[in-house]
Protein backbone atom coordinates (compact mmCIF):
# COMPACT_ATOMS: atom_id res chain seq x y z
CA UNK A 1 0.00 0.00 0.00
CA UNK A 2 1.55 2.90 -0.84
CA UNK A 3 0.23 7.26 -0.07
CA UNK A 4 1.16 9.64 -2.83
CA UNK A 5 2.78 13.11 -1.10
CA UNK A 6 2.77 16.14 -3.42
CA UNK A 7 6.38 16.29 -3.92
CA UNK A 8 5.78 13.72 -6.55
CA UNK A 9 7.64 10.54 -4.26
CA UNK A 10 5.32 7.42 -3.67
CA UNK A 11 5.95 5.74 -0.86
CA UNK A 12 5.44 2.12 -0.49
CA UNK A 13 5.40 -0.66 2.93
CA UNK A 14 4.37 -3.44 3.80
CA UNK A 15 1.62 -4.12 6.11
CA UNK A 16 3.45 -7.00 7.76
CA UNK A 17 5.86 -4.70 8.78
CA UNK A 18 7.15 -4.21 12.37
CA UNK A 19 5.98 -1.70 14.54
CA UNK A 20 9.85 -1.20 15.89
CA UNK A 21 10.44 2.38 13.57
CA UNK A 22 6.97 3.72 15.37
CA UNK A 23 9.20 5.90 18.18
CA UNK A 24 10.92 7.61 15.46
CA UNK A 25 9.49 11.56 15.31
CA UNK A 26 12.31 13.30 13.24
CA UNK A 27 11.25 12.46 9.86
CA UNK A 28 8.96 15.22 8.17
CA UNK A 29 7.13 12.46 7.35
CA UNK A 30 5.18 12.77 10.42
CA UNK A 31 3.11 15.90 9.28
CA UNK A 32 2.54 14.65 5.57
CA UNK A 33 -0.56 13.03 6.82
CA UNK A 34 -2.67 16.00 7.90
CA UNK A 35 -1.45 17.59 4.14
CA UNK A 36 -3.21 14.78 1.94
CA UNK A 37 -6.07 16.14 -0.02
CA UNK A 38 -6.73 12.88 -2.84
CA UNK A 39 -7.08 10.33 -0.74
CA UNK A 40 -10.46 8.96 -0.75
CA UNK A 41 -10.38 6.52 1.90
CA UNK A 42 -9.92 8.55 5.00
CA UNK A 43 -9.94 5.43 7.43
CA UNK A 44 -7.09 3.31 5.95
CA UNK A 45 -4.72 6.07 6.36
CA UNK A 46 -5.32 7.08 9.67
CA UNK A 47 -3.80 4.55 11.48
CA UNK A 48 -0.61 3.96 9.35
CA UNK A 49 0.93 7.24 9.15
CA UNK A 50 3.02 6.42 12.14
CA UNK A 51 4.99 3.78 10.38
CA UNK A 52 5.77 5.77 7.93
CA UNK A 53 9.03 6.45 9.51
CA UNK A 54 11.49 4.12 7.45
CA UNK A 55 10.86 5.40 3.92
CA UNK A 56 12.92 8.83 5.81
CA UNK A 57 16.05 7.22 4.17
CA UNK A 58 15.17 6.82 0.53
CA UNK A 59 13.78 10.61 1.25
CA UNK A 60 17.00 12.78 1.01
CA UNK A 61 18.06 10.39 -2.30
CA UNK A 62 15.05 11.82 -4.52
CA UNK A 63 16.27 14.79 -6.51
CA UNK A 64 13.84 17.13 -4.83
CA UNK A 65 15.80 19.36 -3.27
CA UNK A 66 12.96 22.29 -3.38
CA UNK A 67 10.34 20.57 -1.09
CA UNK A 68 13.25 19.80 1.59
CA UNK A 69 13.39 23.75 2.65
CA UNK A 70 9.69 24.24 2.94
CA UNK A 71 9.29 21.74 5.14
CA UNK A 72 11.97 21.91 7.68
CA UNK A 73 11.13 25.71 8.63
CA UNK A 74 7.59 24.47 9.18
CA UNK A 75 8.56 21.59 11.77
CA UNK A 76 10.31 23.89 14.02
CA UNK A 77 7.94 26.73 15.02
CA UNK A 78 5.16 23.87 15.17
CA UNK A 79 7.13 22.09 18.24
CA UNK A 80 7.98 25.36 20.33
CA UNK A 81 4.45 26.43 21.34
CA UNK A 82 3.61 23.19 22.49
CA UNK A 83 6.36 22.93 24.57
CA UNK A 84 5.63 25.96 26.87
CA UNK A 85 2.37 26.36 28.68
CA UNK A 86 1.53 29.87 29.22
CA UNK A 87 1.96 30.85 32.68
CA UNK A 88 -0.63 32.15 35.16
CA UNK A 89 -0.41 35.89 36.16
CA UNK A 90 1.02 35.75 40.07
CA UNK A 91 -1.59 37.08 42.49
CA UNK A 92 -0.87 40.18 44.60
CA UNK A 93 0.00 39.38 48.35
CA UNK A 94 -2.42 39.50 50.64
CA UNK A 95 -3.19 43.29 52.47
CA UNK A 96 -1.90 43.68 56.10
CA UNK A 97 -3.77 45.15 58.63
CA UNK A 98 -2.44 48.21 60.73
CA UNK A 99 -1.55 48.47 64.20
CA UNK A 100 -3.50 49.72 66.69
CA UNK A 101 -4.58 53.78 67.42
CA UNK A 102 -1.83 55.31 69.94
CA UNK A 103 -2.57 57.40 73.09
CA UNK A 104 -6.74 57.00 73.67
CA UNK A 105 -7.66 59.05 76.12
CA UNK A 106 -10.80 60.73 77.32
CA UNK A 107 -11.19 64.53 76.33
CA UNK A 108 -14.85 64.84 77.91
CA UNK A 109 -17.83 63.27 79.30
CA UNK A 110 -21.28 64.49 80.39
CA UNK A 111 -24.34 62.59 81.63
CA UNK A 112 -25.57 61.74 77.62
CA UNK A 113 -22.15 61.50 75.95
CA UNK A 114 -18.62 60.65 76.02
CA UNK A 115 -15.76 62.12 73.90
CA UNK A 116 -12.78 60.06 72.65
CA UNK A 117 -9.44 61.01 71.68
CA UNK A 118 -6.48 59.17 70.04
CA UNK A 119 -3.47 59.37 67.68
CA UNK A 120 -2.56 57.64 64.42
CA UNK A 121 -1.52 54.27 64.63
CA UNK A 122 2.44 53.70 64.34
CA UNK A 123 2.03 51.46 61.28
CA UNK A 124 -0.66 51.91 58.37
CA UNK A 125 1.17 50.18 55.79
CA UNK A 126 1.29 50.10 51.85
CA UNK A 127 -2.35 49.81 51.43
CA UNK A 128 -3.07 53.50 53.21
CA UNK A 129 -5.86 53.82 56.15
CA UNK A 130 -9.72 53.89 55.23
CA UNK A 131 -11.05 54.80 58.70
CA UNK A 132 -12.07 54.37 62.45
CA UNK A 133 -14.56 52.33 64.15
CA UNK A 134 -15.72 53.57 67.61
CA UNK A 135 -17.27 50.48 69.72
CA UNK A 136 -17.99 50.80 73.26
CA UNK A 137 -19.88 48.49 75.94
CA UNK A 138 -20.96 48.29 79.44
CA UNK A 139 -18.84 47.29 82.44
CA UNK A 140 -19.01 43.49 83.32
CA UNK A 141 -20.46 42.80 79.88
CA UNK A 142 -18.94 41.81 76.23
CA UNK A 143 -21.76 43.51 74.34
CA UNK A 144 -19.61 45.74 71.77
CA UNK A 145 -21.84 48.75 70.07
CA UNK A 146 -20.46 50.18 67.60
CA UNK A 147 -21.02 53.79 67.43
CA UNK A 148 -20.53 55.08 64.09
CA UNK A 149 -22.45 53.40 61.43
CA UNK A 150 -19.50 54.74 58.75
CA UNK A 151 -15.79 54.78 58.56
CA UNK A 152 -14.65 58.42 60.67
CA UNK A 153 -11.32 59.90 59.56
CA UNK A 154 -10.76 61.83 62.45
CA UNK A 155 -8.99 61.17 65.31
CA UNK A 156 -12.01 62.62 67.51
CA UNK A 157 -15.67 61.51 68.04
CA UNK A 158 -18.68 62.04 70.32
CA UNK A 159 -20.42 58.74 71.88
CA UNK A 160 -24.28 60.21 71.94
CA UNK A 161 -27.37 58.89 73.34
CA UNK A 162 -25.79 57.34 76.70
CA UNK A 163 -27.16 57.14 80.02
CA UNK A 164 -26.28 58.55 83.20
CA UNK A 165 -24.96 56.35 85.40
CA UNK A 166 -23.34 53.74 83.32
CA UNK A 167 -19.81 52.87 83.62
CA UNK A 168 -18.81 51.95 79.72
CA UNK A 169 -15.80 50.59 78.35
CA UNK A 170 -14.67 51.79 74.92
CA UNK A 171 -12.41 50.96 72.05
CA UNK A 172 -11.37 52.75 68.59
CA UNK A 173 -10.09 49.99 65.77
CA UNK A 174 -8.28 51.04 62.65
CA UNK A 175 -9.63 49.76 59.37
CA UNK A 176 -7.84 49.45 56.06
CA UNK A 177 -8.09 46.98 53.09
CA UNK A 178 -6.75 44.09 55.32
CA UNK A 179 -9.38 44.93 58.02
CA UNK A 180 -10.04 45.94 61.43
CA UNK A 181 -6.51 46.43 63.46
CA UNK A 182 -6.19 45.28 66.96
CA UNK A 183 -8.44 47.88 69.20
CA UNK A 184 -6.65 50.30 71.57
CA UNK A 185 -9.35 49.96 74.70
CA UNK A 186 -9.43 52.48 77.74
CA UNK A 187 -7.58 50.94 81.03
CA UNK A 188 -10.90 51.77 83.22
CA UNK A 189 -14.38 52.52 82.28
CA UNK A 190 -16.00 55.39 81.95
CA UNK A 191 -19.03 56.95 84.32
CA UNK A 192 -21.44 58.39 82.66
CA UNK A 193 -21.88 61.62 84.46
CA UNK A 194 -21.55 65.24 84.59
CA UNK A 195 -18.09 66.46 86.12
CA UNK A 196 -18.91 69.43 87.94
CA UNK A 197 -15.37 70.79 88.36
CA UNK A 198 -12.86 69.67 86.32
CA UNK A 199 -9.22 69.02 88.21
CA UNK A 200 -6.53 71.58 87.98
CA UNK A 201 -3.30 72.09 89.51
CA UNK A 202 -2.16 75.68 90.55
CA UNK A 203 1.34 75.24 90.89
CA UNK A 204 3.45 77.94 92.67
CA UNK A 205 5.82 80.27 90.51
CA UNK A 206 8.43 79.58 92.53
CA UNK A 207 8.18 75.62 91.96
CA UNK A 208 8.31 76.11 88.02
CA UNK A 209 12.06 75.69 87.99
CA UNK A 210 14.08 73.95 90.23
CA UNK A 211 13.68 73.93 93.88
CA UNK A 212 17.30 73.74 95.87
CA UNK A 213 17.61 72.91 99.79
CA UNK A 214 20.64 72.42 102.03
CA UNK A 215 20.76 69.19 103.16
CA UNK A 216 19.06 69.33 106.63
CA UNK A 217 17.12 71.35 106.01
CA UNK A 218 13.00 71.24 105.55
CA UNK A 219 10.82 70.64 102.61
CA UNK A 220 7.20 72.26 103.05
CA UNK A 221 5.55 72.39 99.69
CA UNK A 222 1.93 73.48 99.93
CA UNK A 223 0.48 72.80 96.45
CA UNK A 224 -3.26 74.10 95.64
CA UNK A 225 -5.71 72.75 93.64
CA UNK A 226 -9.57 72.33 91.75
CA UNK A 227 -12.07 69.32 91.19
CA UNK A 228 -14.97 68.24 92.66
CA UNK A 229 -16.09 66.31 93.60
CA UNK A 230 -13.23 65.86 95.71
CA UNK A 231 -10.49 64.43 93.59
CA UNK A 232 -8.26 61.55 94.32
CA UNK A 233 -4.27 63.00 94.52
CA UNK A 234 -1.43 60.62 94.12
CA UNK A 235 2.45 61.50 94.17
CA UNK A 236 5.26 59.47 92.88
CA UNK A 237 8.77 60.00 92.75
CA UNK A 238 11.12 59.49 89.65
CA UNK A 239 8.10 57.59 88.47
CA UNK A 240 7.78 55.32 91.97
CA UNK A 241 5.22 55.47 94.41
CA UNK A 242 6.45 57.65 97.71
CA UNK A 243 8.66 56.44 100.78
CA UNK A 244 6.45 57.05 103.33
CA UNK A 245 9.30 56.84 105.94
CA UNK A 246 11.03 59.71 104.13
CA UNK A 247 8.18 61.44 102.80
CA UNK A 248 4.66 63.07 104.32
CA UNK A 249 1.61 64.04 102.28
CA UNK A 250 -1.43 65.24 103.30
CA UNK A 251 -4.33 66.14 101.05
CA UNK A 252 -7.55 67.97 101.52
CA UNK A 253 -10.43 69.21 99.40
CA UNK A 254 -8.43 72.11 98.35
CA UNK A 255 -4.37 71.31 98.41
CA UNK A 256 -1.89 68.52 98.96
CA UNK A 257 1.47 69.17 101.22
CA UNK A 258 4.59 67.69 100.67
CA UNK A 259 6.41 67.52 103.29
CA UNK A 260 10.44 65.93 103.90
CA UNK A 261 11.57 67.27 108.19
CA UNK A 262 15.23 66.64 107.22
CA UNK A 263 16.17 66.81 103.40
CA UNK A 264 19.21 64.59 102.59
CA UNK A 265 20.70 63.78 99.26
CA UNK A 266 18.30 61.00 98.22
CA UNK A 267 15.47 63.07 98.22
CA UNK A 268 16.50 64.96 95.37
CA UNK A 269 14.78 63.83 92.35
CA UNK A 270 11.69 64.54 90.04
CA UNK A 271 8.26 64.37 92.06
CA UNK A 272 5.24 63.97 90.08
CA UNK A 273 1.96 65.28 91.36
CA UNK A 274 -1.72 63.54 90.04
CA UNK A 275 -4.90 64.98 90.90
CA UNK A 276 -8.14 62.91 89.09
CA UNK A 277 -11.80 63.48 89.10
CA UNK A 278 -12.96 60.26 87.58
CA UNK A 279 -11.22 59.78 84.55
CA UNK A 280 -10.24 63.47 83.96
CA UNK A 281 -6.80 64.48 85.40
CA UNK A 282 -3.95 66.83 85.70
CA UNK A 283 -0.58 66.17 86.04
CA UNK A 284 2.69 68.45 87.44
CA UNK A 285 6.29 67.61 88.08
CA UNK A 286 8.66 69.64 90.02
CA UNK A 287 12.39 68.81 90.25
CA UNK A 288 13.66 68.91 94.44
CA UNK A 289 17.91 69.32 94.06
CA UNK A 290 19.30 68.63 97.62
CA UNK A 291 22.69 69.92 97.71
CA UNK A 292 25.38 70.50 100.64
CA UNK A 293 29.54 71.20 100.74
CA UNK A 294 31.53 69.90 98.18
CA UNK A 295 34.84 67.96 99.33
CA UNK A 296 38.36 69.11 99.03
CA UNK A 297 40.04 68.75 95.61
CA UNK A 298 41.71 65.12 95.24
CA UNK A 299 45.14 66.12 95.08
CA UNK A 300 47.35 69.01 94.61
CA UNK A 301 51.08 69.56 93.77
CA UNK A 302 53.77 71.74 93.45
CA UNK A 303 55.06 71.35 89.13
CA UNK A 304 57.63 74.14 89.48
CA UNK A 305 59.28 77.05 91.14
CA UNK A 306 61.02 79.75 89.79
CA UNK A 307 62.13 83.17 90.51
CA UNK A 308 58.80 84.47 93.12
CA UNK A 309 56.83 81.77 91.79
CA UNK A 310 55.63 78.53 92.14
CA UNK A 311 53.40 76.74 89.57
CA UNK A 312 50.35 74.43 91.31
CA UNK A 313 48.12 71.83 89.48
CA UNK A 314 45.11 70.02 90.89
CA UNK A 315 42.42 67.73 90.45
CA UNK A 316 38.39 68.34 91.07
CA UNK A 317 37.29 66.73 94.38
CA UNK A 318 35.00 63.41 94.52
CA UNK A 319 32.03 64.56 96.24
CA UNK A 320 30.45 67.85 94.04
CA UNK A 321 27.77 68.25 96.39
CA UNK A 322 25.49 67.02 94.36
CA UNK A 323 25.69 70.67 92.23
CA UNK A 324 28.37 72.17 90.11
CA UNK A 325 31.54 73.37 91.18
CA UNK A 326 32.01 77.24 91.43
CA UNK A 327 35.17 78.03 91.65
CA UNK A 328 38.81 77.50 94.14
CA UNK A 329 40.39 78.87 96.72
CA UNK A 330 43.86 79.21 96.82
CA UNK A 331 46.14 79.74 99.91
CA UNK A 332 49.68 79.98 100.80
CA UNK A 333 51.26 79.71 104.19
CA UNK A 334 54.67 80.72 105.30
CA UNK A 335 56.65 77.82 107.17
CA UNK A 336 58.33 80.51 109.88
CA UNK A 337 55.11 82.20 110.47
CA UNK A 338 52.76 79.06 109.81
CA UNK A 339 49.73 81.37 109.28
CA UNK A 340 47.50 81.13 106.09
CA UNK A 341 47.00 83.98 103.54
CA UNK A 342 44.08 83.51 100.64
CA UNK A 343 46.07 84.84 97.15
CA UNK A 344 43.19 83.43 94.79
CA UNK A 345 39.24 83.03 95.45
CA UNK A 346 36.34 82.07 93.01
CA UNK A 347 39.08 80.61 90.64
CA UNK A 348 37.90 78.70 87.63
CA UNK A 349 41.06 76.35 86.54
CA UNK A 350 42.78 73.43 87.55
CA UNK A 351 46.02 74.89 87.67
CA UNK A 352 47.63 78.30 88.93
CA UNK A 353 50.96 80.62 89.67
CA UNK A 354 51.66 82.33 92.73
CA UNK A 355 53.47 85.22 92.40
CA UNK A 356 55.46 87.49 94.94
CA UNK A 357 57.06 85.23 97.22
CA UNK A 358 59.56 85.98 99.50
CA UNK A 359 63.07 84.94 98.75
CA UNK A 360 64.61 82.42 101.23
CA UNK A 361 61.14 81.07 102.62
CA UNK A 362 59.05 78.00 101.85
CA UNK A 363 55.76 77.64 101.14
CA UNK A 364 52.93 75.22 101.37
CA UNK A 365 49.65 76.04 99.62
CA UNK A 366 46.07 74.07 100.08
CA UNK A 367 43.26 74.82 97.48
CA UNK A 368 39.13 74.50 98.80
CA UNK A 369 36.75 73.77 96.65
CA UNK A 370 33.47 75.96 96.09
CA UNK A 371 29.99 75.17 95.14
CA UNK A 372 26.33 77.72 95.98
CA UNK A 373 26.43 76.34 99.14
CA UNK A 374 29.81 77.34 100.05
CA UNK A 375 33.33 76.66 100.56
CA UNK A 376 34.61 73.00 101.59
CA UNK A 377 35.38 72.19 104.83
CA UNK A 378 38.70 70.69 104.25
CA UNK A 379 41.36 71.15 101.85
CA UNK A 380 43.97 69.74 99.67
CA UNK A 381 47.39 70.17 100.79
CA UNK A 382 50.90 70.26 99.00
CA UNK A 383 52.95 67.00 100.61
CA UNK A 384 56.07 69.44 100.21
CA UNK A 385 56.92 72.98 100.05
CA UNK A 386 58.04 75.19 97.71
CA UNK A 387 61.53 76.69 98.65
CA UNK A 388 62.33 80.39 97.19
CA UNK A 389 65.98 80.20 96.27
CA UNK A 390 68.33 83.33 97.27
CA UNK A 391 70.36 84.66 94.45
CA UNK A 392 73.25 87.11 94.48
CA UNK A 393 71.07 90.26 93.66
CA UNK A 394 72.67 92.84 95.66
CA UNK A 395 69.77 95.90 96.38
CA UNK A 396 71.44 99.42 96.13
CA UNK A 397 68.23 101.46 97.49
CA UNK A 398 68.46 104.85 94.98
CA UNK A 399 69.91 108.09 96.41
CA UNK A 400 67.47 111.15 96.90
CA UNK A 401 67.79 114.79 97.18
CA UNK A 402 67.21 116.12 100.17
CA UNK A 403 63.93 118.36 99.16
CA UNK A 404 63.81 122.41 100.81
CA UNK A 405 60.72 122.95 102.06
CA UNK A 406 61.78 126.38 102.95
CA UNK A 407 59.05 128.96 101.97
CA UNK A 408 58.74 132.73 101.97
CA UNK A 409 55.14 133.75 103.91
CA UNK A 410 52.49 134.19 101.78
CA UNK A 411 48.70 135.26 102.80
CA UNK A 412 46.35 132.58 101.10
CA UNK A 413 43.56 135.30 102.84
CA UNK A 414 43.71 138.46 103.05
CA UNK A 415 42.11 141.11 105.02
CA UNK A 416 38.46 142.73 104.43
CA UNK A 417 37.18 145.57 105.17
CA UNK A 418 35.14 145.74 108.20
CA UNK A 419 32.45 148.10 109.72
CA UNK A 420 32.04 147.71 112.99
CA UNK A 421 29.31 148.88 116.32
CA UNK A 422 30.54 150.66 119.32
CA UNK A 423 30.56 148.89 122.28
CA UNK A 424 30.11 145.28 120.13
CA UNK A 425 33.79 143.21 120.04
CA UNK A 426 34.75 142.57 116.11
CA UNK A 427 37.59 140.16 114.97
CA UNK A 428 39.71 140.98 111.87
CA UNK A 429 40.89 137.47 110.24
CA UNK A 430 43.06 136.39 107.68
CA UNK A 431 45.75 133.25 106.62
CA UNK A 432 49.19 132.73 105.70
CA UNK A 433 51.44 129.35 104.77
CA UNK A 434 54.88 129.77 104.88
CA UNK A 435 58.10 127.28 106.61
CA UNK A 436 59.35 127.84 108.89
CA UNK A 437 56.33 128.85 110.58
CA UNK A 438 56.08 132.58 109.93
CA UNK A 439 56.03 135.73 112.91
CA UNK A 440 53.08 137.37 112.93
CA UNK A 441 52.34 140.80 114.11
CA UNK A 442 49.44 143.38 114.13
CA UNK A 443 49.57 147.03 113.79
CA UNK A 444 47.52 149.80 114.41
CA UNK A 445 48.24 153.22 111.74
CA UNK A 446 51.68 151.22 110.89
CA UNK A 447 52.51 151.22 115.07
CA UNK A 448 52.84 147.32 116.61
CA UNK A 449 50.11 146.59 118.77
CA UNK A 450 51.84 144.99 121.75
CA UNK A 451 50.42 143.66 124.55
CA UNK A 452 47.25 145.82 125.04
CA UNK A 453 44.66 144.16 126.78
CA UNK A 454 42.10 145.58 124.49
CA UNK A 455 43.40 143.30 121.28
CA UNK A 456 43.47 139.73 121.83
CA UNK A 457 46.11 138.21 119.03
CA UNK A 458 45.54 134.28 118.22
CA UNK A 459 47.41 132.33 115.57
CA UNK A 460 46.00 128.50 114.83
CA UNK A 461 47.32 126.92 112.22
CA UNK A 462 48.22 129.46 109.66
CA UNK A 463 44.69 131.05 110.72
CA UNK A 464 45.19 134.60 111.78
CA UNK A 465 42.93 136.49 113.92
CA UNK A 466 42.55 140.08 115.53
CA UNK A 467 39.88 140.25 118.43
CA UNK A 468 39.08 143.63 119.30
CA UNK A 469 36.85 143.78 122.27
CA UNK A 470 33.90 146.63 122.73
CA UNK A 471 35.61 149.27 120.46
CA UNK A 472 34.62 153.13 120.66
CA UNK A 473 34.71 155.42 117.92
CA UNK A 474 38.61 155.88 118.33
CA UNK A 475 39.38 152.44 117.75
CA UNK A 476 38.85 152.94 114.19
CA UNK A 477 41.70 152.85 111.17
CA UNK A 478 43.92 150.83 109.06
CA UNK A 479 45.08 147.24 110.74
CA UNK A 480 48.15 145.66 109.10
CA UNK A 481 49.11 141.61 109.60
CA UNK A 482 52.55 141.06 108.91
CA UNK A 483 54.27 137.59 108.63
CA UNK A 484 58.16 136.90 109.14
CA UNK A 485 60.49 134.22 108.61
CA UNK A 486 63.89 133.51 107.42
CA UNK A 487 63.05 133.60 104.07
CA UNK A 488 60.87 136.82 103.78
CA UNK A 489 58.16 138.64 104.84
CA UNK A 490 54.87 139.47 103.65
CA UNK A 491 51.47 141.51 104.81
CA UNK A 492 47.91 142.75 104.25
CA UNK A 493 45.81 145.31 105.45
CA UNK A 494 42.30 145.91 106.14
CA UNK A 495 40.01 149.49 107.08
CA UNK A 496 38.14 149.18 110.02
CA UNK A 497 35.17 151.27 110.89
CA UNK A 498 33.45 151.78 114.08
CA UNK A 499 30.23 153.77 113.90
CA UNK A 500 28.05 155.20 116.59
CA UNK A 501 24.37 154.18 117.33
CA UNK A 502 22.01 157.18 117.81
CA UNK A 503 19.19 156.51 119.86
CA UNK A 504 15.75 158.72 119.14
CA UNK A 505 15.29 161.11 121.61
CA UNK A 506 12.42 159.56 123.90
CA UNK A 507 14.78 156.57 124.07
CA UNK A 508 17.72 158.58 125.11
Amino acid sequence: MGIWLRTGCLLRFSSTMPAKPAPIKKSPAKKAPPKVEEKPSAPAPAPEPAPAAPPAEPAPAEPAPAPAPEEAPAAAPAEAPAAEEPKAPTPPPPAVTTSEPLNLTVEDVNDTSLTLKWRPPEMIGESGLNGYTVEYCKDQTNDWVVANPELIVSNRYVIKNLTAGDLLHARVKAVNAGGPSNPATLSEPVHIREVVDRPKIRLPRFLRARLVKQVGEQVNLVIPFNGKPKPVVTWTKDGQPLDPKKANVRNTNKDSILFVRKAERDDSGKYEMCVKVDSFEDKVTITIQIVELPGPPTSIKIVDTWGFNAALEWTPPKDSGNTEITGYAVQKSDKKTGEWFTVLEHYHQLNATVSDLIMGNSYSFRVFSENKVGRSEQASVTKTAARIQKTGIVYEPPEYKEHDFGEAPKFTTALTDRSATVGYTTKLLCSVRGFPKPKIEWMKNQMIIGDDPKYRQMNNQGVCCLEIRKPCSFDGGVYTCRAKNDHGEASVACKLEVKQVILPDDKK
